[in-house]
């Protein structure tokens, strides 16, 4: 028996019997079909969901790709925020996720009402938002960036023009050196890429001499000091394909390491570990709620839903836009 809406919200997913014995596989392939929907999984799920996702990737891309479809429901196997972007690009899709507990610590750490504040203060800036932000904070941004395109969408803005960045400091430290523009940066900060142990690198890297250390932008200033490379998810994973080096020490949440192995099954990926010495990689807690079961009830049930009122929305919307076409004009 499904449970109620505030039992749900309390418990994040719908909690209902489910046989042992069910496989799962089959039953989401065969609701995927009868009810016309697509699985998204965002590179930090867990092995076993990104293989029977539809599409695989960084969180816009993959409402993007979501919005070029004839599906009906999008089932977001991802984190909260990435869901709401998904009904801000596909309005008269159903979106669902498997457990609403899915949030995220950096979009977490901006919240809405003390960003309005926040901006309230430079009322002459400009907002430019990364795309791990919930719709609220996205409605008052005037553009939306994602670690890929950031420092040539800051870049655009005339120099005269102050701006704003949020929510990740990091990013937005790195952004700013990059671009050479000071920026007024909102203190937030993901709990994966702020806790990697410079110490631990080192050591993994005195041990494997010849490994390269790729790492997000997102991560402390001196974990991208000693980087060989930086860049986004998706760049991570496409630069460890083209580079010729076999072995990589990788800073970022350790879910992007199952489709490195795939892509490059003769190369040795290692995770980077945290401050914690009891783990051996960096894991979002969030993202590794979702399980195939979870996803399985979401999808015959349709629930949790995520909807985005239509004001908000718009509001939203107008930011995503305005990033798309910068990134068109620049031909990012």
């Amino acid at each position: 028996m499904i449970v109620n809406k505030t039992e749900m919200e309390t418990k994040g997913f719908i909690d209902i019997y489910v046989d042992p014995k069910t496989d799962f596989v089959l039953e989401i392939n065969k609701l995927k079909k009868e009810k016309n929907a697509i699985i998204l999984a965002h590179y930090y799920q867990t092995g076993d969901i990104q293989d029977i996702a539809d599409f695989i990737g960084d969180s816009l891309k993959l409402s993007q790709e979501a919005a070029s479809t004839q599906a009906d429901i999008i089932l977001f196997a991802g984190v909260h925020f990435m869901a709401e972007t998904a009904k801000i690009l596909s309005p008269t899709k159903k979106v669902i996720v498997p457990d609403l507990l899915a949030g995220c610590s950096l979009a977490d750490s901006c919240p809405a009402v003390d960003f309005a504040a926040f901006k309230a203060q430079y009322p002459d800036h400009i907002v430019v938002s990364y795309v791990n932000t919930t719709a609220e904070v996205k409605a008052l941004s005037d553009i939306i960036c994602t670690s890929s395109n950031a420092v040539e969408i800051i870049k655009s803005i005339p120099k005269d023009q102050p701006i704003i960045f949020g929510p990740d400091k990091n990013l937005g430290n790195y952004v700013s050196a990059q671009a050479g523009r000071e920026m007024v940066i909102w203190n937030g900060a993901c709990h994966v890429h702020r806790q990697f142990s410079l110490d631990r690198i080192l050591a993994l890297k005195k041990s494997n001499p010849t490994a390269k250390i790729i790492a997000h932008p997102e991560c402390e200033k001196p974990i991208l000091l000693i980087s060989d490379y930086i860049g986004s998810t998706s760049a991570l994973l496409s630069f460890a394909k083209k580079d010729s080096a076999q072995s990589f020490i990788v800073a970022t949440e350790s879910g992007i390491l199952h489709q490195m192995r795939k892509a490059c099954p003769d190369k040795l990926f290692i995770a980077a570990p945290p401050d914690d010495a009891t783990c051996a990689c960096s894991d979002c807690e969030y993202m590794k709620l979702n399980t195939l079961k979870k996803l399985y009830i979401a999808l015959k049930y349709e629930q949790p839903e995520v909807d985005v009122p239509e004001e908000l929305r718009v509001k939203a919307y107008k930011s995503i836009k305005r990033m798309l076409e910068i990134s068109e004009k620049l031909g990012l």
